[in-house]
This record gives C-alpha cells, sequence and structure tokens, in this order.
C-alpha cells in the first residue's frame, strides 16, 4: 500500500467508528514529532467527501496543533475491507505501539461486541487475551459496565487506579447515586480498600434504611464536613467513615456513646485509661495506667479503689 500525503482538511476528525481513545497523554507524542517528525503514517479510509481515520486520531491531533496541513497516509480502498478486519488491525497497531488504559479496553470491548456484533463468546476466546485479560465471562461484564459508565467515573477509575471489584460495586448504582457518591470520593483520599470500605457501608446503608445512596451522602453530617477547608481529604476521610459507620451500626453508634458519656462521668486522671471490647463484642474491660513515680502508683491506685462505688463504672460493666 503506497504512502500519499492527505491534506488533513480532507479528513472527517469527527469520524470516531475505529477510535477508543481516552484521556491520551498526547506530550511525549508531540515531543517526538516536534524533534524528529511522523514516523508512522496513519491508515485511512476513502469514503464520501474525504477520508476516515483507521488509526492515528492521536497522531493527526498533535500535527493539527502543530499548524501541519498534511500528513502522511496510508489509505484503504471505501469498499476494499470491512470496518471489523479495520478495527482489528486498529487495534493491533496500537497495542504494538502505546498499548490502551482500562478505560480504552473497555471502550474497544463494547464497539466489538455493539458495534461489530462480535459474538461474546469470541470476545471472551479471543479479545481478553489481547488485552492481557483473564477470558471469562465476569471480566467481560465488568470492562462493559464500566463503558457504559460516565466520563467523571471513568477518568476517576483511570486516575485512582480503582481495581475491577470497585468497578463492579459502582457498576451495580443508578447513575445518579453513582455521580452523587463521586461528589462525595472523589474529595477524599481514598486508597483501594477504603474506597471498597465506603462503598460497601453505602450500599449496606441503603439496603437496611431503603434509601438511595444519594440521599446518605446528601445527609447534613456528611456535607458538613465537606464543606470544611479547613480539614485534610485523609481528615475528611476519616469522619465521614465514622458517620458511615455510625448509620450502618446504629445500636454499637448508641453504645459507644452511653460508654463515652459514663467514662467521661468517672473523671479519670489523664494517665488511666478504661477501654471495652472491640465492637463491644466479647466480655470484659481493660484498664491502663501509667505512672512514673511511687506517688503518681498510690494516686492511681486510689483512683481505681473509687471505682466500684460509682453508679456510672457499674453501667460501663454491665454495657459489656
Amino acid at each position: 500500500m503506497d504512502i500519499r500525503k492527505i491534506p488533513l482538511q480532507q479528513i472527517d476528525l469527527l469520524d470516531d467508528t475505529f477510535s477508543v481513545n481516552y484521556l491520551p497523554d498526547l506530550q511525549k507524542l508531540r515531543s517526538s514529532i516536534e524533534e524528529v517528525g511522523l514516523i508512522q503514517p496513519v491508515l485511512l479510509r476513502k469514503k464520501s467527501g474525504g477520508h476516515q481515520i483507521i488509526c492515528g486520531f492521536r497522531r493527526i491531533s498533535v500535527m493539527k496543533e502543530l499548524g501541519t496541513s498534511e500528513i502522511e497516509s496510508r489509505v484503504f480502498e471505501e469498499k476494499e475491507t470491512d470496518e471489523f478486519q479495520l478495527f482489528s488491525l486498529s487495534l493491533s497497531e496500537n497495542l504494538t505501539t502505546r498499548g490502551f488504559n482500562a478505560v480504552e479496553k473497555a471502550i474497544a470491548l463494547e464497539k466489538l461486541i455493539r458495534r461489530f456484533q462480535v459474538d461474546p463468546a469470541a470476545v471472551i476466546k479471543t479479545f481478553l487475551p489481547f488485552f492481557s485479560l483473564e477470558p471469562n465471562e465476569k471480566i467481560l461484564n465488568t470492562y462493559l459496565s464500566l463503558a457504559q459508565m460516565e466520563d467523571e467515573i471513568k477518568t476517576y477509575v483511570l486516575k485512582e487506579e480503582v481495581s475491577r471489584s470497585n468497578i463492579r460495586r459502582l457498576s451495580a448504582l443508578t447513575p445518579d447515586d453513582r455521580m452523587a457518591i463521586f461528589s462525595l470520593i472523589s474529595r477524599l483520599k481514598l486508597g483501594e480498600n477504603r474506597l471498597r470500605e465506603a462503598l460497601t457501608l453505602l450500599e449496606e446503608i441503603s439496603r437496611r434504611n431503603q434509601c438511595k445512596e444519594k440521599d446518605i451522602v446528601q445527609r447534613s453530617e456528611i456535607q458538613a464536613i465537606l464543606s470544611q477547608k479547613e480539614l485534610t481529604p485523609s481528615q475528611k476521610t476519616e469522619r465521614i467513615k465514622k458517620v458511615l459507620t455510625d448509620l450502618r451500626y446504629p445500636k454499637l453508634n448508641q453504645l459507644e456513646k452511653a460508654f463515652e458519656k459514663n467514662r467521661k462521668d468517672l473523671s479519670l486522671p489523664s494517665n488511666i485509661s478504661l477501654h471495652h471490647p472491640p465492637f463491644f463484642e466479647g466480655k470484659g474491660l481493660k484498664i491502663e495506667f501509667q505512672f512514673e513515680t511511687m506517688e503518681e502508683y498510690r494516686s492511681i491506685l486510689k483512683s481505681l479503689s473509687s471505682l466500684p462505688d460509682k453508679k456510672e463504672f457499674e453501667e460501663i460493666i454491665q454495657s459489656v
């Protein structure tokens, strides 16, 4: 196939039939083209009134930015090859030159099934391994669900390197609930485990209280935390986690508040601490104290010996 120089004005830049680009990083490509020029010609197909891009969307975009009027191209005739073969050719060339991010894999898989009508079983067998993915239906469905999500969610998935399991959690939500949750998680400091924890808590609260996840996110106590500019994302994360945990486990929250009130009313010295079992599961209390002198030790013993006479201490014992 001959290489020709095709004027950019003859190329349809809006035709995305063969495109799977998402958030392309053009800086390295731009630097390369500025330094040594275009190394690899783009692939085009003739169509009525101009040319269609098969492979080279990024290169054409950069060349246009640089003010180039034409680009070296290999051109297919309009009826020379069917669209599925051209799409497969585009995928193969891109895989060897740059690879694909998670969202681009999702877009490609969706186009294979929905646009080019490839049987899902064939996609699982042939194209999932092509993208270095395990060949099973669950993986395919995960990426198909990602392709259907809002651009804000796709961008979040890429930037935060969200796992497949959390993508599936996001895909189970309605668009309204998903965008409401995005308004929350995008303002917090969440790693993979904390994101899973937040999504699980929201799902369980929604199911328990028979409400929408959107309604939970919009609660005044959560919005108040998000609006506090003096808090870091990590601090907001911890406080919102506490709110969600209290909503998910209201009985535990009540026990915690009662315990804290009684502990405060005991007026224990700062060098004595009283602890309940984690989540109030199990029996028994734990008392810890610290001292440096014999006088401090005697003072601690005196404080401890007075505890049995206080009703707050008795209530604490009964609570566990």
